[in-house]
């Protein structure tokens, strides 16, 4: 039942978006962690560079994506990202690992000059978008690269987060559990191939 009633909520958006173009546009940024630890320093003795996120094309742009069907994808007009989605999944990949992994300090790519120590994570998303069954998904892969460049590990992930309710802010909400469940197996990954 909460499918239908999400493809009938996907369906009347559509349609009041065909209706009028004087709407306002809604803004989202994706939440913080739910495990958010208290802000603290990290020292630690590794050193990880997050290079910066490559996403599908498709998901590169202002609207929120809905896969409306199997083969059928649409980007809302008025239900917009506050900023570029690659930018947040990138700060809220680092702010995730540096909660979870408290011995290793998490550097954006551009800070890390001179930084030949380090770990290099790579990441590509193919997937960040609501489905019409009341789903968020997350999918794509990960590499992590040694100080030499060497290939230490490299995963698929892919989650799926039951919508709490209807509506965009839910399927926001939603997309931000899938992505500390992300976060989690990359940690996890990387202690793996330590």
């Amino acid at each position: 039942m909460k499918g239908m009633t999400w493809l009938v909520l996907v369906a009347n958006m559509l349609l009041a978006g065909c209706a009028s173009s004087t709407t306002p546009a809604n803004r989202y940024i994706l939440p913080d962690s739910v495990t958010s630890l208290s802000d603290r320093s990290h020292s630690g003795e590794h050193l990880l560079i997050v290079q910066p996120l490559r996403l599908s094309h498709y998901l590169d742009e202002d609207g929120i994506v809905l896969q409306l069907d199997d083969i059928t994808l649409n980007a809302a007009r008025n239900h917009l990202w506050a900023e570029p989605l690659a930018r947040q999944l990138e700060r809220g990949l680092r702010e995730r690992l540096a909660e979870r992994l408290p011995d290793t300090r998490i550097m954006r790519d551009e800070s890390s000059l001179g930084r030949s120590e380090a770990q290099r994570l790579r990441l590509e998303v193919d997937r960040f978008h609501g489905r019409h069954d009341g789903l968020a998904i997350a999918s794509g892969r990960w590499q992590l690269l040694a100080p030499d460049g060497r290939l230490l590990a490299m995963q698929r992930f892919h989650t799926e987060t039951q919508l709490d309710d209807d509506g965009y802010p839910a399927l926001v909400r939603a997309l931000g559990s899938s992505w500390d469940r992300v976060a989690e197996e990359i940690a996890e990954g990387i202690m793996r191939a330590r």
